[in-house]
């Protein structure tokens, strides 16, 4: 039995329309089925139905994938407009990245993990650093600043995507159960709030964390 002779002529026709593009789009359908720890070259290939070889030719391995899809998911927040009132223009930013990340929100930590040098990933941070630096922060203080704003953000939303029922339901029939639960609980202040703790709405508790974050920061410069 012989060796196959090496392949000769154009690539596969899936191969031949490969783009940074598709490869982004089916490395996200990987996060969203698997989640970020599921992403290789060879699953993007299998999605794709190309050899993880060839996707060499648009990106540097895993670590590639992972940054493509951070600055895809950065670049395209619709960033709003400056109106140089520092609550609103951080309000705005905040608001448009939870639009853009509830689209795959198991992405979204990618944001605090990668380690990112292009124009589309930098654009939302020089958006928040310019806002910051308008109201008076050194870079220092404004890089902090921007750090936590970030992580305030993140956080709240993976909390929303990833801790299930342990911080609550919108199931009407879950809620109403939970809450005889932490009622008969003996725990005086849970059996207070059990209405509260058996109900979680993701969107209010965004609006509430950003809210407290950007309480926090108005204070400091005031402060200060």
């Amino acid at each position: 039995m012989t060796a196959s002779a090496p392949r000769r002529g154009r690539p596969p026709k899936n191969e031949q329309q490969l783009s940074r593009a598709a490869i982004v789009e089916a490395t996200l359908k990987v996060i969203d089925a698997e989640g970020v720890a599921a992403v290789s070259m060879r699953a993007v290939g299998r999605v794709l139905g190309v050899d993880a070889k060839s996707l060499y030719h648009h990106v540097d391995g895993k670590d590639g994938l992972l940054d493509a899809v951070a600055e895809h998911l950065l670049g395209s927040i619709a960033l709003p407009d400056a109106t140089g009132d520092l609550r609103a223009d951080l309000w705005a930013i905040a608001m448009a990245f939870r639009e853009r990340a509830l689209a795959h929100p198991q992405a979204a930590s990618l944001v605090l993990t990668r380690q990112l040098a292009s124009f589309e990933g930098l654009a939302p941070i020089e958006a928040v650093l310019n806002i910051l630096h308008n109201a008076g922060c050194t870079p220092r203080e404004s890089v902090h600043l921007l750090r936590t704003f970030v992580a305030t953000l993140i956080g709240t939303l993976l909390r929303e995507v990833d801790a299930g029922p342990t911080y609550g339901t919108t199931d009407t029939t879950a809620i109403a159960r939970r809450q005889a639960t932490l009622e008969g609980s003996e725990l005086p202040a849970v059996a207070a709030a059990a209405e509260h703790l058996a109900r979680f709405d993701g969107a209010e508790e965004y609006e509430f964390a950003m809210n407290l974050a950007l309480d926090a920061l108005l204070s400091r410069l005031t402060q200060r």
